[in-house]
């Protein structure tokens, strides 16, 4: 069977959810036994959202092969339980920097260079490229942005191109758009979706299937009239109504159809339902919850929740493993200070100190690690989280008072947190911190051990910055525990207090593995003892 391939673009506005319909999609085909990936082309010239500020582009998200790359492969990973690569998400920037250096190469043989056909030349060769590795039944394509942006008609005029080179059944499009509610008048309102088929239409894409984001049911009129007007078959425009959780959207869009459409133009050849039973049970545990603990997300990009997008369902998921609901509570840590410490985080059962860069709410980060370790307070730290757990111990147990991360502070006497020995000759930001995945040895005396239930552990990471190996024996001895390390560099990769009923700090990423189906061991164990320290207050 030749690999197939789904286009998804989106219209109106954005943050409809194209990366859930996408990952939707895919868990439908896959839970089907078809052999499905998605891949995300971003239309910002950035090369990788790794040099952005999480308010520009929320998360940046690290796959296993050390790729920075879109939120929306977080999503993905969450939904198929597969790794995703450097090859699943391709950016305008990485598209331009192929070309022109190909051009300096004098790969074009004097020609002038141009958008078409050479930009949309290299974007096709990517949208095929996993294709051609033969692993793959179905490719579904998510095109960033809107219909309408200046910087996304390169792709589209890409997908354009392959509609008229491939057979028919070997492509579909799929547009996602808005059908608002106007409250004044208590309607829904199809003229927008109207408009951004006609913009994808005049780019020369021809959407197969409609997919209407929605507050309220679409009637069966509405749905002809955008059919009628959108030129789509009749039944191919479906609702994609708000759900209580991201994880119903797949059984919501098996209800709409959306799948049986997509194999039936393809002529896909798979099981006739789709086995979804794994993910139900997740959903059954949860929407019916037995208990509640109160959890503190201590970080600086708090406004925007796309800024930690992977902790957030990591807690989801592993509220669901422990039939219990997690009240997430946000606390913008340049705004902690001793006198709103104990108001704010006095009455949470569990402190979470979220990763981040630079010196900008530092000082909230440590006093809440303080207040979790003087208090009793489970307390999970993450890549910088961990560092300032770090810190506060230097400080207010070492006793090292100006002790500090040389990332903040290169004058300190004691940069118990270093630049890495690697990372020292590095001018470049962009792709170059240590990124991906690496193997951490645990000490099978230590709470991290008894969390996974194995010595060899594999997490991902991004950082330049490490735990000054040259102070690890002070700290071993004043009661804070380096319970990993990287069996290669000897880098401390996990530090916990063992008198203390639950504090674990990790250089790694934890969040980035958790899936609804496999939830994060630390996650877990954190929501657990969460729970203790609730029925225990």
């Amino acid at each position: 069977m030749n690999t197939k391939y789904v286009f998804v673009t989106g219209g109106v506005a954005s943050s409809l959810g194209k990366g859930i319909i996408a990952a939707s999609l895919a868990k439908l085909l896959q839970a089907r036994g078809l052999r499905v990936t998605i891949q995300k082309f971003d239309p910002y010239i950035n090369v990788d959202p790794g040099t952005l500020n999480p308010y520009e582009h929320g998360e940046c998200y690290v796959t296993d092969d050390g790729a920075e790359t879109d939120l929306d492969l977080g999503h993905y990973e969450r939904f198929l339980g597969v790794h995703m690569s450097k090859a699943n998400n391709v950016t305008t920037g990485k598209i331009y920097h192929t070309v022109i250096t190909k051009e300096r190469e004098g790969a074009y043989l004097g020609k002038t260079v141009q958008i078409i056909p050479h930009i949309t030349d290299e974007i096709k060769r990517r949208m095929l490229l996993l294709g051609k590795t033969g692993n793959f039944d179905v490719i579904i394509t998510e095109v960033g942005g809107t219909v309408g942006d200046m910087e996304s008609q390169p792709f589209l005029e890409a997908i354009r191109q392959l509609q008229w080179e491939m057979p028919e059944e070997d492509l579909m499009s799929i547009h996602l758009t808005l059908v608002p509610l106007l409250r004044a008048a208590n309607e829904l309102k199809t003229k927008p979706t109207q408009h951004s088929v006609q913009m994808l239409q005049q780019a020369g894409v021809h959407p197969d299937i409609i997919v209407c984001r929605t507050e309220k049911n679409l009637s069966a009129d509405i749905r002809r009239k955008v059919a009628l007007f959108c030129n789509v078959k009749p039944g191919y425009v479906i609702q994609s109504i708000d759900a209580p959780s991201i994880y119903q959207v797949p059984f919501n869009m098996h209800a709409e159809g959306l799948d049986n459409m997509v194999i039936e133009h393809m002529k896909l050849e798979c099981r006739p339902e789709p086995d979804l039973s794994a993910l139900q049970a997740f959903l059954d545990k949860l929407y019916h919850p037995k208990s509640e603990v109160d959890v503190a997300l201590v970080g600086k990009y708090v406004e925007l929740q796309d800024a930690y997008k992977s902790i957030l369902e990591s807690f989801v998921h592993a509220g669901a493993a422990n039939e219990c609901k997690v009240n997430v509570h946000t606390v913008h840590s340049e705004y902690l200070d001793e006198n709103n410490l104990e108001e704010t985080l006095g009455h949470m059962d569990g402190i979470l100190v979220a990763p981040g860069f630079g010196e900008r709410g530092l000082e909230g980060k440590i006093l809440a690690v303080r207040y979790a370790r003087e208090h009793g307070v489970p307390f999970f730290g993450i890549c910088l989280g961990m560092q300032m757990c770090v810190v506060e111990f230097a400080r207010d147990v070492l006793g090292y008072k100006d002790a500090c991360s040389a990332e903040v502070n290169m004058l300190t006497q004691h940069p118990v947190i270093d630049l890495m020995a690697d990372q020292k000759s590095t001018t470049i930001k962009g792709g170059t911190m240590r990124l991906g995945a690496y193997e951490c040895k645990l000490d099978k005396n230590s709470l991290a051990y008894r969390i996974y239930g194995k010595e060899v552990i594999s997490e991902r990471h991004r950082h330049r910055y490490e735990f000054n190996g040259s102070y690890l024996e002070e700290f071993e001895a004043a009661g804070m525990h380096a319970s990993g390390k990287n069996p290669d560099t000897g880098l401390v990769e996990i530090v916990e207090i063992p008198s203390h009923p639950f504090f674990i700090g990790t250089q790694f990423h934890p969040e980035l593995k958790s899936t609804p189906e496999n939830p994060q061991p630390i996650f877990v164990s954190f929501i657990e003892e969460a729970k203790k320290h609730r029925n225990n207050a």
